[in-house]
């Protein structure tokens, strides 16, 4: 059972690290193109919101797969 909680800290975790690491290099190559072609961050600024929500995507699966296992997989463990 502790190992569960332990995994699922983990899921939750290292999935929010992941997407806010995604979010600072996806922010840093949309300032550098933009920086390098001005008249194409318009379309640039477009295809980051796609990425984005995408990206964004990661850790709410990551917190379902969290919450199931804690709800779901750790009561039948204990009983």
């Amino acid at each position: 059972m502790g190992l569960a909680l332990i995994a699922v800290s983990l899921l939750i975790g290292l999935g929010a690290a992941g997407t806010a690491i995604g979010f600072g290099l996806l922010g840093g190559k949309l300032l550098e193109g933009s920086a390098r072609q001005p008249e194409m961050a318009p379309m640039l600024q477009g295809k980051m919101f796609l990425i984005a929500g995408l990206l964004d995507a990661v850790p709410m699966i990551g917190v379902g797969i969290g919450m199931y296992v804690l709800f779901v997989v750790v009561p039948t463990l204990a009983a």
